[in-house]
């Protein structure tokens, strides 16, 4: 058995968040066994969490066996379950985090490496002109290919293609089909950048930057 909890409410970037998450499992497994498992579960999730880019001291994870149940796992199938657990804490604390009414997957297909597609990933996670466009429903692909543009990712400009909720508004680093086709309404936002360059993927996951956002950031002294 695994389960888990949470805190968190703004400033989610990996490495230094204001995350803490605790994670238990009665699972009968030694401690190099435990942290393995821990590492290639948040390499997949808690670690492609970026709200807004900003950092604290407090982030931790913990995973806490007791070992009770004197079972030993298949250690591929404990795997899984752990990263299952750790994927639905880090949805939870991207669509509570402060002023959000968007979650965004940003999924980068297509790259020359994993590391290029979560680099990319990270820099559209990270464009505050897009996340405003977002909020406002804009589909404005172009910020999108101005924040690929910013990494040294392996690409082509003229092979980019990005898709906005299934509608590849960009082909070819150019504009695509009917923007206007693209429903920006739900709170689900899917963001898909293509950039035809191998056989790598990655998907880093942010929100939308809201009025909230700066109130809850602006209206106290710290």
């Amino acid at each position: 058995m695994v389960g888990g909890m949470a805190k968190g409410a703004g400033m989610l970037a990996p490495a230094l968040a204001t995350m803490l998450c605790v994670i238990t499992t009665d699972a009968d497994l030694t401690g190099e066994e435990l942290d393995a498992t821990l590492r290639k579960a948040t390499g997949q999730t808690f670690d492609r969490l970026d709200a807004d880019g900003c950092m604290s001291t407090n982030d931790t994870v913990l995973l806490l066996s007791s070992g009770a149940s004197e079972v030993k796992p298949d250690l591929a199938e404990f795997e899984q379950r752990v990263t299952e657990v750790c994927a639905d804490l880090a949805r939870q604390l991207l669509v509570d985090a402060e002023g959000a009414s968007k979650a965004i997957a940003i999924e980068v297909v297509g790259a020359a490496s994993e590391d290029d597609a979560v680099k990319v990933g990270r820099s559209v996670a990270r464009s505050n002109l897009l996340k405003c466009a977002i909020h406002g429903e804009d589909p404005n692909w172009g910020r999108v290919l101005a924040a690929v543009g910013t990494t040294d990712a392996v690409f082509e400009p003229d092979r980019l293609n990005v898709a906005i909720n299934g509608i590849w508004i960009c082909r070819g680093g150019a504009a695509g089909d009917d923007r206007s086709k693209v429903d920006l309404r739900p709170r689900d936002v899917t963001i898909t950048i293509d950039l035809s360059a191998g056989p790598h993927t990655a998907t880093v996951h942010t929100t939308d930057l809201t009025a909230d956002y700066v109130h809850e950031n602006s209206a106290y002294s710290s």
